[in-house]
C-alpha cells in the first residue's frame, strides 16, 4: 500500500462537501469543471435523467487544434465560452455551478465568468 496524497485527500473530501449540496434538474442542470495539469474540461449535466446536455474542453473542437499549452487561463475562458454555446444550443440558460472540490480561482473562475459572459445564467 501507498501513502495518500494529502493534496488528493484534501480536494476528494472538498469534492464530497459540494456534491452533496450541488444537484443539477431538467429546470437547472449542473455545469462541472475539472481541470488537469494539461487541460479543462466543462459539462452541463442533468441528474434526474443521468445525461450531459453540453460538454466542451481544451481537447476537442477548435481548441484543440490551437498551439500552446492548454492548461491556463485563457483557454479555460475559451472552455466557458464553449460550453454556454452547446448549452444554450441544447436550451439551456439556467444551471447550477459545480466547482467540483477546485478552489473558485484562477482557472476555473475564468470559465465560470466566461460562462457567465456567453449567456448562462449561474
Amino acid at each position: 500500500m501507498g501513502k495518500t496524497n494529502p493534496r488528493k485527500a484534501a480536494w476528494a473530501k472538498r469534492k464530497a462537501r459540494v456534491k452533496n449540496q450541488v444537484r443539477g434538474t431538467s429546470e437547472r442542470p449542473r455545469l462541472t469543471v475539472f481541470r488537469s495539469l494539461n487541460h479543462m474540461y466543462a459539462q452541463v449535466i442533468d441528474d434526474t435523467k443521468g445525461v450531459t446536455l453540453a460538454a466542451a474542453s481544451s481537447r476537442g473542437g477548435d481548441l484543440a487544434a490551437e498551439d500552446g499549452h492548454k492548461g491556463n487561463v485563457a483557454t479555460a475562458a475559451k472552455v466557458g465560452r464553449a460550453v454556454a454555446e452547446a448549452a444554450k444550443s441544447a436550451g439551456v440558460t439556467k444551471v447550477v455551478f459545480d466547482r467540483n472540490g477546485f478552489l473558485y480561482h484562477g482557472r476555473v473562475k475564468a470559465l465560470a465568468e466566461a460562462a457567465r459572459e456567453a449567456g448562462l445564467e449561474f
